[in-house]
């Protein structure tokens, strides 16, 4: 099955979560393609961010609120009537999660209520996706992938939230969307890199800011097992999920989207590989915390349903994922232009997709 990113051109879509990493990419995507893009989040998270460097304040309908105020976000599904409404809004850090619970809590569950009890009440929206996270199942430290029939039942408090909004999801699936034509899926992404990231507590921001003042990169957890993929690969699955569904609504459902098995290395050996492709004497030392918060220490995913229904496969590996982090990083720090650089990678991507 082939995607054509142009279904999107003429078609009003809601990301919320817009300022974000992923939902700066995402609307960059969605503007090139010729969408009507509405974005809903707080002000951008980090100083400095990738949603004023991205050059998209002029582009999209940009509004800045809590996903947690039902009532300015119901506002903006009334103004805008969105078609397709991506949902990225969250906490996502997991050690912030630790330090705030209640926060990601009310964030992560009753933003994601608030956002599909706008939908529930909305008569223009046809296609839903809502994006959790890879950390929603129960975590067994086997070697296999997990399956999107696993148990879900995150630890943190970060994980087990999304898990409660994977939940929240099904339940308003079942009771309020059955009999419409609405269709709703949700997509369990692995960890994501790529050119912009500036969050704190994330190993490639990390190691940007480390090579940006001259010093040795620290790494907390360096035999982690994750699931690292560029980030428009989940992206891409994203965009192609919820235009197939909007199509035809037998695609709804529950997706993992990450790397194959070869991309799935421990931290250290991310970090060995940064290192030689940003070259500059660039190094990394074991900063491993003695009472660290709790965090999985072996993690990938079975993505065959996506697989097997679209015929998706991932496209760019880790070395191609670090070749393009440490290009976008070195212009950024020289100063270059951010939405060149942007759109240049979106269009390698997505070339003969």
């Amino acid at each position: 099955m082939t995607f054509d990113i142009s279904f999107y051109k003429g078609k009003k879509v809601l990301v919320t979560g817009h300022t974000g990493f992923k939902g700066t990419w995402m609307c960059r995507m969605l503007v090139n393609a010729g969408a009507i893009v509405t974005g809903y989040s707080l002000e951008p998270p980090t100083n400095p961010n990738l949603f004023e460097l991205a050059d998209l304040e002029n582009r999209i309908h940009s509004v800045i609120g809590d996903i947690r105020d039902f009532q300015k976000l119901n506002e903006v599904f009334l103004e805008d009537q969105p078609e397709i409404v991506f949902h990225l809004a969250a906490q996502p850090i997991v050690r912030d999660s630790y330090k705030d619970p209640r926060y990601t809590y009310e964030t992560n569950v009753m933003g994601t209520v608030n956002l599909l009890e706008c939908i529930r009440q909305s008569s223009s929206v046809k296609s839903v996706l809502n994006v959790t996270t890879d950390k929603v199942y129960h975590n067994n430290e086997w070697f296999w992938g997990y399956r999107e029939d696993e148990p879900l039942d995150g630890y943190d408090p970060y994980s087990n939230s999304k898990s409660c909004s994977e939940l929240v999801t099904h339940s308003y699936r079942d009771c309020f969307f059955e009999g419409k034509n609405i269709a709703i899926s949700t997509a369990r992404a692995g960890n994501v890199i790529g050119g912009g990231d500036f969050a704190n507590d994330r190993i490639i921001p990390d190691c940007v800011r480390a090579m940006k003042n001259g010093k040795t990169i620290g790494v907390r957890n360096p035999y982690s097992t994750r699931p690292y993929q560029h980030v428009l690969e989940p992206l891409t699955a994203y965009l192609m999920i919820a235009a197939k569904q909007y199509e035809n609504k037998k695609y709804q459902g529950c997706y993992n989207v990450g790397p194959d098995d070869c991309d799935c290395v421990t931290t250290g050996e991310l970090v060995d590989l940064f290192c030689e492709y940003w070259g500059e004497n660039a190094k990394w030392e074991n900063q491993a915390e003695s009472n660290a918060p709790h965090e999985a220490n072996f993690l990938k995913l079975d993505c065959s349903k996506l697989k097997a229904t679209f015929g998706w496969q991932p496209r760019w590996h880790m070395n191609e994922c670090m070749d393009m982090v440490c290009r976008f990083s070195k212009i950024w720090i020289s100063g270059g232009n951010i939405p060149n650089e942007m759109d240049k990678e979106i269009k390698e991507f997505l070339t003969n997709y």
